[in-house]
Order: structure tokens, then sequence, then C-alpha cells
């Protein structure tokens, strides 16, 4: 099982990232519901807490409180095309120091994180809107495997 330690302290900063920024690129996808939005990522870590266990490095990540400093960019865009790079490098370095279950459990957090926050707020009638359904495919294609 892979911990924190196998990380040096900018690694682990990046891996901690992935979730939230996930969630905030959805976040900043679309305009309205930024409360309920956040609030929906602080739950998303609350009910992967209660699976404690099912991966140390997971539980690790848990225990951090989510945080994202979105604020040192120019715009939404900006942010999304940055974020998604800092998504890429985290998956890149677990793949490269955890095992495969291990990558796999955080892909589907980042992933659970990201739909989560789509759907906590309505917009046009729409439980996801266009642009968060946009903005959550843009993040599934930075995390998942590349074919061989």
């Amino acid at each position: 099982m892979t911990t924190r330690d196998a990380f040096a302290p900018e690694e682990w900063t990046t891996v901690l990232e992935g979730p939230p920024i996930a969630g905030m690129i959805v976040v900043t996808a679309a305009r309205g519901g930024m409360w309920r939005e956040t609030f929906a990522m602080s739950k998303a870590y609350a009910e992967a807490r209660a699976a404690h266990g099912q991966s140390e490095l997971l539980d690790e990540i848990l225990t951090a409180k989510p945080k994202v400093d979105h604020t040192k960019f120019g715009s939404p865009e900006e942010f999304r095309i940055e974020g998604l790079q800092r998504l890429r490098a985290a998956v890149t370095l677990l793949e490269s120091k955890s095992t495969p279950d291990e990558v796999d459990g955080y892909r589907r957090f980042v992933l659970a994180v990201a739909d989560r926050v789509a759907q906590a707020h309505r917009e046009d009638g729409e439980t996801v809107s266009p642009g968060e359904a946009e903005a959550i495919g843009q993040i599934t294609e930075a995390v998942e495997p590349k074919p061989a």
C-alpha cells in the first residue's frame, strides 16, 4: 500500500489538489449554485471518508482539508486549462508510485467529486448543465488511462 511518505512534499500537494480542482472546474463551468456546489464537494469527501479503509492512500487524501487556490488565475478558462494539467500530473505521479487499484480509486474519487458538484444545482431545468457536462468530459479525459 502506498502512503504519503512515497511522495515528495510538492508531489503530495499535487495529488491532494486533484479532487478539489476537479470540483472547482465544474463549479466555474456554469453560473449559479456556487454555494450548493461547494457544499456538495465537502459532502463527497465526507461520504468517501465513511467508506474508510478501502485504500490507505485514499484515506490519507481524505483526511486532508480539500483546498485549491483558484484566485491566482486570471479567468475560469485559465483555471480550467491549468487544473486539467494538474489532474494529469497527479495521475501520472500516482501511476509511478502507487498500485493500479489505488490509481483507479483516485480516478473514481476525482470523478465522483466532479459529478456530485455538477448535480448539486439545477440550471435551466437540467440537473447537469451543458457546461458542466463538458467539464466532466474534460476531467474524465484528463484522469482516465491512456490507450497503450
